[in-house]
């Protein structure tokens, strides 16, 4: 295969998926997994590629053991992204991660609706971006439902009451 020229676009397989500046695997792997194309689930993946339940353990955002180069690699392999583009999805080599409650700016999912992997630092309890404190909850009145696993977001709104992470925006305090 000869390599593409300047402003060429590389040819990808038919299941490619763009990746999301800093988003996260959780994230990833739902919008993946709901692609007509792919029609699958982390569990019949997982097994497909001998990795047991470690697709499941991503999307909750447990690293622990951390992923490994090979486990890397296969998913890369079938997701047809490059390893470092797979990467950037996991938290930063000492970043450690807070895996509930999920947390959210409003405000970037707003601009760009994708859940963000610096968001479950702990490290991080504010968005960088906007300087607003992180929801941990939806702030719909009498709702105060927990926010599902970013691989089950598909249509951006809580799961309980049905308000748009779009417009939680406005419940967000300043940082």
């Amino acid at each position: 295969m000869t390599e593409p020229m300047e402003g060429e676009e590389i040819p990808r397989s038919i299941v490619y998926l763009a990746p999301h500046e800093g988003e996260s695997i959780s994230h990833y792997l739902g919008r993946w997994f709901r692609q007509d194309v792919v029609q699958a689930d982390s569990f019949s993946v997982g097994g497909r590629l001998r990795l047991g339940k470690i697709l499941l353990r991503w999307e909750k955002f447990y690293f622990n053991p951390p992923p490994s180069s090979t486990e890397i690699a296969k998913l890369a392999k079938l997701i047809d992204l490059e390893t470092e583009q797979l990467m950037q999805m996991f938290p930063p080599e000492g970043e450690s991660i807070d895996p509930h409650p999920i947390r959210l700016c409003a405000a970037c999912y707003g601009e760009a609706p994708y859940h963000r992997m610096q968001w479950q630092w702990q490290s991080i309890d504010r968005c960088d971006r906007h300087r607003l404190i992180l929801l941990t909850k939806c702030p719909g009145h009498k709702c105060a439902a927990p926010f599902p696993i970013p691989s089950e977001w598909p249509t951006g709104k809580c799961q309980k009451c049905g308000m748009s992470y779009r417009k939680m925006v406005k419940y967000q305090k300043p940082g």
